[in-house]
């Protein structure tokens, strides 16, 4: 177990996760969590494969939609 404390960061609180625990859940700084709340539970954990490729697919779409004329001018 590890006792940690939130740092100020601006107007908010940070939890800084040191290098033997990120070590330890296999992440590093550009690692997309997942933070939940249980309660008085706050989960951090890492996104599985399967909904870092549907974030990544929604983003996809949402590009595509937006600049569907540029892309099909771009084809040309």
């Amino acid at each position: 177990m590890y006792v940690k404390k939130l740092t100020r960061q601006g107007n908010s609180a940070a939890l800084i996760i040191d290098r033997p625990l990120m070590d330890l859940m296999e992440i590093d700084a550009d690692t997309p969590l997942k933070v939940t709340v249980e309660g008085r539970r706050l989960i951090v954990e890492p996104l599985d494969k399967n909904e870092r490729a549907g974030k990544f697919q929604k983003v996809m779409e949402k590009t595509g939609r937006r600049n569907a004329e540029l892309f099909r001018r771009l084809a040309k």
